[in-house]
């Protein structure tokens, strides 16, 4: 399946948190595209997506391979490199990207220090530049937050030539269990869609995460407060 596709791939310098945003016009694009392993990396493998790519990519990365070692290695064993967009960030922060020469144009992909961004079958450069724009500019915001608008900048600017279909947001922190996971799989606006349902998140989600059991550290204490709204149906929560 061609996952005609724009993201971002990102690690946290303050917190080494590491997190993919993402958005398509086809639908579920957080099932396929997003891979992450905590303290390791964090990849998007889109366009002709071969999955593959990136479990690859993050066992070579586990073993100790820099991200451009394993985006190296593992293109070289795919016949059809040509086809395939790929961006990873390594635990240091490196970026790096793959855009073939195949993949449906307009498609392109910037790289630096703790992001890659890469898109495919765009309306034009403004999606991507706009992107790197907002990552850069948002540098104080936490990960998740500075992820998501750089989406919102990314589909403002145009986006996907096709329109629009479904978006996903995803961080890992030191546990193997996501601290962010959030998916719009089928929608008009899903970009705006996972602004919703990320805002809501942060209230009635995110200070359940933090109470949850850790291998490392101490667990947060979950609110009062939060766990009274917690108890009530969510059309009245406030």
């Amino acid at each position: 399946m061609e996952l005609n596709t724009f993201s971002i791939v990102a690690r946290c310098e303050r917190t080494g948190q590491l997190g993919v945003a993402v958005s398509s016009a086809v639908p579920a694009v957080g099932s396929m595209c997003p891979y992450v392993i905590p303290g390791v990396g964090a990849i998007s493998t889109q366009s002709w997506v071969n999955p593959n790519l990136a479990i690859d990519a993050l066992k070579l990365m586990q073993l100790g391979a820099s991200a451009r070692d394993a985006l190296d290695q593992v293109l070289s064993k795919d016949d059809d490199a040509a086809l395939r967009q790929i961006g990873i960030i390594g635990r240091e922060g490196d970026g790096v990207a793959w855009s073939g020469s195949s993949c449906t144009a307009w498609q392109a992909h910037f790289t630096g220090s703790d992001f890659a961004i890469q898109g495919n079958m765009l309306l034009g450069e403004a999606t991507l530049l706009a992107m790197r724009a907002a990552w850069k500019s948002n540098a104080e915001s936490d990960l998740g937050e500075r992820l998501m608008r750089t989406l919102e900048a990314g589909d403002r600017a145009g986006g996907d030539f096709r329109g629009k279909q479904s978006a996903a947001l995803k961080i890992m922190d030191k546990e193997w269990y996501p601290s962010v996971d959030l998916r719009v799989d089928e929608h008009t606006e899903p970009v705006a869609e996972l602004r919703r349902v990320l805002n809501i998140a942060k209230v009635q989600l995110f200070p359940f995460i933090e109470g949850m059991p850790r291998r490392e550290g101490a667990s947060r204490t979950l609110p009062e407060e939060v766990t009274r709204m917690l108890l009530h149906s969510p059309t009245d929560r406030r």
